[in-house]
């Protein structure tokens, strides 16, 4: 499988997550800071669209 298929699968499981895969509720802000991290990570590598960014996000945020 190409890197550009494997990109390709990772962003449509982004667009389309599954009920279960949403984030577990937060304890602590260290915690809030590592989901978030990772989540600009995802999206600095092209993981994640501006969009999926920006809304995964506000519901770690909310």
């Amino acid at each position: 499988m190409t890197t550009a298929a494997i990109n390709h699968q990772m962003r449509e499981r982004h667009a389309h997550p599954h009920p279960a895969s949403s984030p577990p509720p937060m304890a602590g802000g260290d915690q809030l800071a590592d989901q978030l991290a990772r989540l600009a990570n995802l999206h600095s590598t092209g993981v994640l669209t501006a969009a999926e960014f920006a809304a995964a996000k506000a519901r770690l945020l909310s």
